[in-house]
């Protein structure tokens, strides 16, 4: 088993990267569509509606094969990883915009209010009052999201991407024991899913202490 070890190591690499980037993609551009739906902008609003709900009803599989073999049809060509990164951004902006939209639902109108009674405009309000309470809120379904989308990864496979269950599976493959490479890739797994919860616990503990100082 050692000798095919870097290969699932590279494998767990391609994993790692390709959903940090759609990662730092999607979580901010769910922020900005759930803040186009709160505040219920004419036109776009109910197109992004549309957008999240046909995003949301469509696997990670099918999303990659329309960017990746569909859209070259049209003239937009993308290279195997460029695809990958943009079929999980996609896929989980739809998602985050959802939790982020579900939190400014909540929050409390009557803070926004007497913020604008003591004469803050709705940037600097939403920047000082409304957005740190609601990243608190959104902290734990956000990472929930996260781990949902490095799991959804192994979909990416069928574009070509060689990433932790495709490695796994080439090295079955070759051995002709599938259990070891599998077992070892599970494991990669869970580090990966345990790493951004130990993120989250991290900056739960930082945000709490900032907000008691």
């Amino acid at each position: 088993m050692l000798p095919e070890l870097p290969l699932l190591l590279q494998g767990a690499a391609v994993t790692a990267s390709v959903s940090l980037a759609a990662i730092a993609l999607g979580v901010p551009l769910g922020l900005g569509l759930a803040i186009v739906r709160w505040q219920r902008v004419p036109l776009l609003s109910p197109i992004i509606a549309a957008y999240v709900s046909l995003i949301r009803a469509t696997p990670a599989v099918t999303l990659a094969l329309l960017i990746f073999f569909a859209l070259p049809t049209l003239g937009l060509v993308f290279t195997p990883a460029t695809a990958a990164v943009l079929t999980l951004t996609i896929n989980t902006s739809a998602f985050n915009c959802e939790i982020w939209r579900s939190a400014l639902v909540d929050f409390p109108r009557d803070q926004i209010e007497a913020a604008r009674a003591f004469g803050m405009n709705p940037l600097l309000t939403f920047r000082r009052i409304i957005m740190p309470q609601v990243w608190r809120t959104s902290l734990p379904p956000l990472v929930s999201e996260m781990t949902l989308l490095v799991k959804a990864s192994p979909a990416l496979a069928v574009i070509g991407i060689v990433d932790l269950t495709r490695a796994a599976s080439r090295i079955g493959a070759a051995s002709y024991e599938p259990l070891p490479p599998f077992a070892a890739a599970t494991v990669l797994y869970m580090l990966l899913v345990l790493t951004f919860v130990g993120a989250q616990r991290l900056v739960e503990r930082q945000v709490r202490r900032f907000s008691v100082t």
